[in-house]
């Protein structure tokens, strides 16, 4: 067996790859190197498809008998932006005042490396380890997430592999460690709305159809009406007006057509399909020619209070002393599609760093998510 492994130098090592998305960048690489002592076995998959880039993942596994737990996260970043206005080069790992700075610290190569170093704890102090463990890395979460997680996912099944629980480390906390965790998402809908009308002189409107006028009206509808008032774990439903546009240069001419973009975050009172359904209805009470393109880039889900929020609530409560609260909360994650599988919880370290300049985190955070993953783990496999 493998010596255990240190969060903070693993993060350090995952930090200086530069993995900025879809590039992998060396960081699967690190990890695979830390988990082959314990016996993991790795498998370096890239996918590819039409229009994307190829991403290239890493899925490791422990064991071949149940229970089956999973860790799952990303090692790509985001892009970091103006390099020169860091205090800090941001793939170096520098620790300064004991924070942990560079791209990824908060989100989420640090929570990999405290996922590591949890199951090698874990397993030291296991004699005859029945169960299995394994990690489900993508590259491309921050990126279009089309050819990571979905097909990591279906390469398992395809194996036969079962999950019977999931950890995404996503930075799920907004100020503390152990303040929050996410037992679900609110579903994501982006809109295209094109209103088609009949181009004309501004002075002769009746020889012409503004398709502008309809445009305002439909977009009136859409966000006087509520979609609901929330549900018992999601806040209610919201819709954002992102782009309104015309595209006319002149001053005297009235378009053919107008365009406005939105987004809908909804709760689990609707599918992606019924959210298409409400906005319809209320562009047909206005009338017109119009376009509706409609992209669900993933549905509502929840993970029911239960064993597993009870597993891990637990965990946060005796290393950090708050209890966890169960949220909703936020944008969308690879759970999204992990929820198809396994029961999944979102937990991990505090975001109010992450894709900004100077992401960091505090070194005593680090230490502590390790600890509570591998408490986590004990409670998971206990007899």
């Amino acid at each position: 067996m493998s010596s255990v492994l240190d969060p903070l130098g693993l993060s350090q090592d995952l930090i200086r790859c530069e993995s900025v998305t879809p590039i992998e960048g060396g960081a699967q690489g690190v990890l695979a190197r830390a988990l082959e002592p314990m016996g993991f076995v790795c498998h370096s998959l890239t996918f590819s498809a039409a229009d994307t880039p190829d991403v290239t993942n890493l899925y490791a596994r422990l064991g071949t008998s149940g229970p089956h737990f999973c860790f799952a996260g990303h090692t790509d970043v985001v892009p970091v932006g103006d390099r020169a206005a860091w205090t800090a080069d941001p793939f170096a790992g520098v620790v300064k005042d004991g924070l942990l700075y560079g791209r990824g610290a908060a989100d989420m190569k640090g929570a990999i490396a405290c996922f590591a170093a949890a199951v090698s704890r874990f397993l030291a102090k296991q004699k005859n380890f029945a169960g299995s463990i394994s990690f489900l890395i993508t590259g491309d979460e921050e990126g279009p997430a089309v050819n990571g997680t979905v097909k990591m996912l279906e390469w398992a099944a395809a194996r036969g592999e079962k999950f019977d629980a999931c950890i995404v480390g996503e930075p799920t906390n907004p100020s503390a460690l152990g303040d929050m965790m996410k037992v679900g998402r609110r579903g994501s809908l982006n809109a295209r709305l094109t209103v088609h009308g009949v181009a004309g002189h501004v002075a002769y409107p009746h020889l012409a159809d503004n398709p502008c006028h309809r445009l305002v009206e439909m977009l009136a509808a859409i966000t006087r009406d509520t979609l609901d008032e929330g549900t018992a774990h999601f806040q209610p439903s919201t819709l954002q007006i992102t782009s309104i546009d015309v595209g006319n240069p002149t001053t005297n001419v009235i378009p053919a057509t107008a365009e406005a973009r939105f987004n809908i975050r909804f709760t689990d009172a609707f599918d992606g399909k019924g959210v298409e359904r409400w906005i319809r209805e209320r562009l047909d009470r206005v009338g017109g020619t119009y376009d509706l393109k409609v992209q669900v880039s993933g549905e509502s889900f929840l993970t029911q209070p239960g064993p597993l929020s009870d597993i891990i609530g637990a965990a946060v409560a005796r290393v950090t002393g708050r209890t966890p609260e169960l949220s909703t909360s936020g944008g969308t994650s690879d759970a999204r599609f992990i929820k198809n599988y396994c029961p999944v919880i979102e937990f991990g370290l505090v975001g109010e760093t992450m894709h900004k300049t100077d992401e960091r985190m505090p070194v005593a955070d680090i230490a502590a998510l390790a600890d509570i993953y591998e408490a986590i783990l004990d409670d998971f496999f206990k007899p």
